[in-house]
């Protein structure tokens, strides 16, 4: 779980670079805002990557709030409301996959 949620994470990071320059522009943001926006959402995203290694509960909650924030994101860049949100489903579903894998591998009973 800790590497897919890591991963996700830093995908998401990169996309939020990227956004800046759409949103400078196509909505007409002012470079120097969307830059610091994006760049400390990016640099918390990153953070909480990192740290998923040693802290994976801080990980779990610091990244839900990023995908929120991202999907918030897109009342500035309204691809990222798309965007945000398939993130938020692949931050869930590696939650979920990644639980099952940990705690449903050991759980398999043996009968005989």
């Amino acid at each position: 779980m800790k590497r897919l949620c890591a991963t996700v994470l830093i995908m998401e990071a990169i996309v939020l670079c990227l956004a800046v320059p759409v949103a400078v522009q196509m909505n007409h943001r002012a470079p120097g805002s969307a830059w610091l926006t994006a760049g400390v959402a990016a640099a918390a995203a990153v953070l909480f990557a990192g740290v998923a290694r040693r802290i994976l509960p801080v990980t779990l909650v610091g990244g839900s709030l990023v995908q929120a924030f991202v999907i918030a994101s897109g009342s500035v860049v309204p691809a990222m409301y798309f965007l945000g949100g398939l993130f938020a489903v692949l931050w869930i579903i590696g939650i979920w996959l990644g639980y099952h894998v940990e705690h449903g591998a050991g759980q398999q009973s043996s009968k005989g």
